[in-house]
């Protein structure tokens, strides 16, 4: 498919324009001359593992959900194995595309995924913070729906803090670091928020006003591969779409 036209079309659901300007980077990382693509790689992040399968698999693109590049090039490429991995990407021709925050609010992005994976019902955007989305569910015990949310969302565990109402009826997940959205979404009546990267006075200040909330660490992103295949398949179901997922999780260790 023409590369062109394929970014053409991926920017249609997720627009530069919505991305966090004042603390994000997306778009094309990694140039090269290539006109078609035929094959393309999916993960959450550009490492080791990635360019080995785009190496060894000779694919065209690696469309990855964190900017490779964070940054200026010239700040990011001081750092050595940043460096490195450049320019094995540049000498095998593999062009590297970011969708982080644009990819987030999108359309048919991260949280209307999750979302759907926690089979919300009439799912929609906050409307003071429309990266995230909130919906509906059965009225459920709280921690009966937390216990679900890890099956559904693959996690192997999450932190619940059951201060609020017991019984919940509405749902809002902001997948990543979204902890600090959490007010505006009690503000707009949600009975229980889900994100992650929570930090302490979040959690104080969430306890403090008697708050529902559960703790989904950032890897829940991984999501980003199969709805982005997805979404890739839709445009083109001639692309060859593959999915490498490296995402390792802390182990758990508990007083015994």
């Amino acid at each position: 498919m023409d590369k062109k036209k394929l970014i053409r079309k991926l920017y249609s659901y997720f627009p530069k324009k919505i991305a966090k300007k004042y603390h994000d980077y997306v778009g094309e990382m990694v140039k090269t001359e290539k006109s078609e693509i035929n094959s393309i790689v999916l993960c959450l992040d550009v490492s080791y593992a990635v360019i080995k399968f785009a190496i060894e698999n000779d694919i065209d693109l690696i469309i990855s959900h964190h900017p490779f590049i964070y940054g200026t090039p010239y700040q990011v490429l001081k750092d050595p194995l940043k460096r490195e991995y450049y320019d094995i990407l540049k000498k095998h021709n593999i062009g590297v595309y970011s969708f982080h925050t644009n990819f987030d609010e999108g359309e048919k992005g991260m949280n209307f995924a999750l979302a759907k994976a926690l089979n919300l019902q009439n799912i929609q955007p906050l409307k003071e913070c429309p990266m995230a989305r909130y919906g509906t569910i059965e009225p459920c015990e709280i921690h009966q729906f937390a216990h679900s949310c890890l099956e559904k969302l693959n996690m192997e565990y999450g932190l619940l803090l059951a201060y609020g109402n017991p019984l919940i009826k509405t749902v809002c997940i902001l997948g990543g670091a979204g902890s600090r959205e959490a007010f505006i979404a009690y503000k707009e009546g949600v009975d229980l928020f889900i994100s992650g990267d929570t930090p302490y006075h979040i959690r104080k200040e969430i306890i403090e006003k008697k708050l529902n909330y559960l703790h989904i660490d950032h890897e829940v992103e991984k999501i980003f591969m199969p709805q982005m295949k997805q979404v890739l398949l839709e445009i083109n179901d001639n692309l060859l779409v593959y999915i490498v997922d490296d995402v390792k999780q802390a182990e758990l260790i508990v007083k015994d």
